[in-house]
């Protein structure tokens, strides 16, 4: 079997070689950091459409975590587009945080259509060193679609632990690696090298349950899905909240 992953690897990788070269002269992640937001912006749509329930559920006992001030603070981490700002409840004081600066008029648009927000900044930083967020300043850190990227999600995970108040908690809806023993998980191996170029640095085969389960929470509230999506590659998710 891993003989033929390595095959049907090698295949797609040759198929690719134009991103790969353009890779090689250091003008993809250029190229892919100005088109990402645009693809980002059109797909978040159809996620939301089939996954609105799931958020909803997910999003639906933020209140519960908001601090001595009276109001939510809440931090997006890698916010991309600001798809999640209209499960947030009304008067959450927002702060975004994105490696991508491209996000910004993006973001823009959102927060004119959530007006039941209170917007805070935009900060271009990425999650493994979010050093202008003051620590233990947080009573939430949301976080969808994203450890699927990240270049170090334990450091990410300590980075959220420290943002975050004593007894605040972490909200996440990631996809996933499926079940081994799957067809799914056989293409999710083939196609992940091409995807990872292709997609910004996004993974296939992370299995962010595991650093989920080994970092500081106190409580960890985490459950696996098939989600009813369209592409059968990222239809594994987690999603579910951690408490500090």
């Amino acid at each position: 079997m891993a003989l033929t992953v390595f095959i049907l690897r090698l295949a797609v990788c040759i198929l690719a070689f134009p991103m790969y070269l353009l890779d090689f002269l250091g003008l993809w992640n250029w190229i892919c950091k100005q088109w990402f937001p645009y693809f980002l912006a059109r797909f978040t749509v159809m996620y939301n459409k089939q996954m609105e329930s799931k958020k909803q559920e997910l999003f639906s006992n933020l209140r519960e975590f908001t601090g001595p001030s009276g109001k939510l603070s809440l931090l997006e981490l890698g916010c991309g587009t600001g798809a999640n700002f209209k499960f947030y409840p009304s008067g959450c004081q927002v702060t975004c945080v994105d490696p991508n600066p491209s996000f910004e008029k993006f973001l823009i648009k959102s927060i004119a259509q959530n007006r039941h927000l209170q917007f805070e900044r935009f900060i271009v930083a990425a999650g493994e060193n979010m050093h202008q967020v003051a620590t233990g300043s947080m009573d939430v850190v949301v976080c969808t679609l994203v450890l699927c990227s990240v270049k170090n999600q334990e450091q990410i995970l300590q980075e959220v632990c420290r943002v975050l108040r004593p007894g605040g908690a972490f909200y996440f809806m990631e996809h996933v690696a499926d079940k081994p023993s799957t067809w799914n998980y056989f293409w999710q191996q083939v196609l992940d090298p091409v995807w990872h170029l292709l997609f910004d640095g996004c993974n296939l085969t992370r299995e962010s349950w595991k650093a989920l389960k080994q970092a500081r929470f106190s409580k960890l509230k985490l459950q696996h899905l098939q989600a009813p999506l369209s592409w059968e590659l990222v239809r594994p998710h987690i999603y579910g909240y951690a408490v500090k």
